[in-house]
């Protein structure tokens, strides 16, 4: 199981490799973001302090899990309105999601590898460098 990845001191978060998102060919997909949330929402079992954990409002959240939950004919989660924290687990479809999603990604990581470590190899080692195209718009 993955573990959602905590932003460093400026609050980014850094990730290296494929950013898969799913599309359905009618305009519903998953994505990376959405399945954080819900490795979030697990850990913490509250929508609210995965949200905040997450640094995105409550109504973000509350709004991705809503369309989760529209998108497939089960819930993501399950919510128990009225208590105070730990108001929210994932479903057995829910956590059936986070699976499925990450063994798409493992296996696309896989057969990327070697195509990734080549693009790897030629970065630039100086990673803060302007572009040249941008240093040749600038007035002299």
């Amino acid at each position: 199981m993955t573990e959602p990845i905590e932003p460093d001191a400026e609050g980014n978060r850094h990730r290296d490799g494929l950013f898969i998102r799913v599309y359905f060919g009618d305009g519903r997909h998953i994505g990376p973001g959405m399945i954080e949330l819900l490795e979030t929402i697990r850990a913490e079992r509250s929508i609210l302090s995965a949200a905040r954990r997450m640094g995105m409002s409550y109504r973000r959240a509350w709004l991705l899990v809503d369309e989760l939950d529209h998108a497939f004919t089960e819930r993501v989660v399950q919510t128990y309105p009225g208590r105070r924290g730990h108001g929210t687990d994932l479903t057995e479809f829910g956590e059936r999601l986070i699976t499925l999603y990450r063994e798409i990604e493992a296996a696309s990581a896989q057969a990327a590898a070697g195509a990734v470590a080549e693009l790897r190899a030629k970065l630039s080692p100086d990673r803060g460098a302007e572009p040249a195209a941008v240093k040749a718009c600038e007035p002299r």
